[in-house]
């Protein structure tokens, strides 16, 4: 029991220490590239996020499991967006406002992809895919 215990605490260790470098390492590449600081981060956290859903994914379509992964993608993609849009908007100051021109650009792409993957899990979906 206590050998498990040093070894979920040395492992918390590494990782927290190499998340550190890992972010200092993309500031000092932002820095070099010229990038602004909120690009990287918005990278990092992107990765962050989406990483655990991708091995879970990985390992789903090599165990031919592609129901998984196509729940997987669709349940951590609900979350994410509700989370940022609700977490968004109750701390925001002011009232969220979207543009019409944003609705009219994004509304008809955003339909396009649901309907596409809509079709795609319908219809089978190809190996390539999963």
């Amino acid at each position: 029991m206590t050998v498990g215990v040093v070894l979920l605490l040395a492992g918390l260790a590494l990782l927290v220490g190499s998340a550190d470098q890992f972010v200092r390492g993309a500031a000092q590449g932002a820095e070099a590239a010229h990038l602004p600081p909120v690009v990287v981060g918005a990278v990092v956290v992107g990765f962050g996020t989406s990483l655990p859903e991708g091995v879970v994914s990985v390992l789903a379509a090599l165990q031919d499991e592609p129901g998984l992964a196509v729940g997987n993608l669709i349940g951590s993609n609900a979350a994410n967006l509700g989370l940022v849009l609700g977490v968004g908007a109750a701390v925001a100051a002011v009232p969220v406002v979207v543009g019409s021109a944003t609705l009219r650009r994004e509304a008809p792409l955003s339909m396009a992809a649901c309907l596409l993957f809509s079709a795609l899990v319908l219809l089978g979906l190809p190996r390539w895919s999963a």
